[in-house]
């Protein structure tokens, strides 16, 4: 439940701004004597269904606890609100368009003279323009309420991370600072052009002007799209849903049909994959590797895409991941053979049950930290996450949904006498979040159970003095990855087929 508290007058205590309703939630930011809400509610008494979509809701400090907003306002066809943000004379909100992410600003205050319900291009949005529809956004430290000025840290899978200072009041930008990269030769890089996604063309920085005739600054930041190529596709997966591919590779070292590659997926908590620029990633890019980010139902994007991957609908995510690795195969981006597999946590969980699904389709596969124990982990309500895990993949304590989890869970799962990929599972002895032993039994059911001669290039890696996310401190990292990468070249090899 969200309260509220008078500053002025704290003794009044708290009041509570709605009775709590499972699935709906508020997140509130006050504005000068009034409350934006950005909300799942229900518009109306007679929607007894949420279909997932935020929206905005605007009332008085005063009317917080009445049963109705009447100022509403709505999205767009095309556009989901994900996340707010509030300044003096300006409100951010971070938007999904057309399945991307993207930001704009509104000015404040907001006026609805005689109407209550708005869409958001009404309010003449500023969307601030981007490098590319694949950036990653991610908010900086604005905590100066009066500035007009937002900070964020954008990056993508190709250029590096870049600070940019977004002046709502002028509606330009400048950009602060961006990460170098070395070892890239020089003439691999190049200045992209913005890209403002209202209107999902690349804009000039030299002679552009907005509709309001107002000059942008438009500047240029640097990525490495010369030397690497970054795709997105959509595959079909297995019920005719279309299932977002990005695809990473180097335009020099790839070869069509020839190269190994490695999938990634997570799909669970609504959480969207991370796609942001990693430099670690040149390693294998530049052996002829392809790198491929599945956003399987189950993870972010907007709020229905996760409900369709997660409680009696985990087995979606499954199949998207399966549908993604046999689509990079089958388009020549990566050969038959040498596909690899990798997740970490509860997307240990989705490869681990894709691989039982089709043993066949990967070579080898990476599952750091997994939750593969999914029927016992869940019966255990005394360990940290369970109770907050019914949300997300049911309680097994009622039939239908404990036939569910037992349907994927990979432990429960493991094919008999199968030829399994080789792999490599870690584990910390000090996470709280999935239990050291789950990597360990799941290794020693798969060798005991599937076929005798690939069983032992099942490795079990247990870091004995780590928690869920590893050890701190850059070398640790560098050795961790270092490893992974080893294993991988070890059992799949680079393009030219050495190990």
């Amino acid at each position: 439940m969200v309260y509220v508290i008078d500053a002025t007058n704290p003794l009044d205590g708290l009041q509570r701004v709605r009775e709590r309703v499972s699935g709906v939630r508020y997140f509130l930011e006050h504005h000068y004597g009034v409350f934006y809400i950005l909300t799942n509610a229900p518009l109306s008494e007679s929607e007894d269904r949420l279909d997932g979509n935020y929206y905005l809701a605007q009332c008085q400090v005063g009317d917080i606890q009445s049963s109705d907003w009447q100022n509403i306002i709505l999205p767009s066809e095309d556009m989901s609100f994900q996340d707010m943000d509030i300044f003096n004379g300006h409100l951010v909100l971070f938007v999904n368009k057309k399945s991307f992410p993207a930001l704009c600003s509104v000015n404040l205050p907001i006026k609805f003279n005689s109407v209550n319900q708005l869409e958001i291009e009404n309010l003449d949005p500023w969307f601030f323009p981007l490098p590319s529809s694949q950036c990653n956004i991610v908010p900086g430290s604005n905590h100066d309420f009066m500035n007009p000025v937002y900070r964020v840290v954008l990056s993508s899978p190709v250029m590096p991370g870049v600070v940019v200072d977004y002046n709502m009041s002028e509606q330009i930008f400048s950009i602060v600072q961006q990460e170098k990269v070395r070892d890239i030769p020089g003439d691999c890089g190049s200045c992209s052009l913005a890209y403002e996604l209202d209107t999902s063309e690349h804009l000039d920085p030299l002679n552009y002007k907005d509709k309001n005739n107002l000059n942008i600054e438009l500047q240029r930041w640097k990525d490495f799209s010369g030397a690497y190529c970054c795709k997105t596709k959509e595959v079909i997966s297995h019920d005719g849903v279309r299932v977002p591919l990005t695809i990473l590779y180097s335009r020099k070292a790839w070869q069509r049909g020839q190269s190994p590659g490695l999938l990634e997926g997570y799909g669970a908590y609504g959480e969207v994959l991370d796609k942001s620029w990693c430099s670690d990633r040149l390693s294998l890019l530049d052996r002829g590797w392809v790198l491929a980010f599945a956003d399987v139902r189950g993870g972010g994007g907007h709020s229905l895409w996760h409900k369709y991957g997660s409680g009696l609908n985990k087995c979606n995510s499954i199949y998207d991941f399966i549908s993604c690795g046999n689509y990079l195969v089958s388009e020549g981006y990566v050969h038959r053979d040498r596909l690899g597999a990798i997740g970490f946590s509860a997307g240990g969980l989705l490869v681990g049950a894709a691989i039982n699904m089709n043993p066949n389709l990967f070579r080898a596969a990476i599952l750091k930290v997994p939750f593969l124990d999914a029927c016992n982990t869940l019966l255990d309500p005394s360990l940290p996450l369970t109770l907050l895990d019914y949300e997300e993949f049911g309680n097994p304590q009622i039939q239908s949904q404990f036939e569910s989890i037992l349907s994927y869970s990979p432990y429960d799962n493991i094919p008999r006498d199968a030829c399994l990929p080789s792999m490599l599972v870690t584990a910390s002895f000090h996470d709280s979040r999935v239990g050291v032993w789950e990597a360990a039994k799941w290794v020693a059911r798969t060798r005991d159970i599937a076929c005798s001669h690939c069983s032992r290039s099942v490795i079990l890696k247990t870091n004995m003095t780590g928690g869920h996310f590893g050890e701190g401190g850059c070398y640790s990292q560098c050795e961790e990855t270092a490893y992974d990468y080893a294993f991988l070249m070890k059992t799949i090899g680079n393009v030219n087929g050495n190990k």
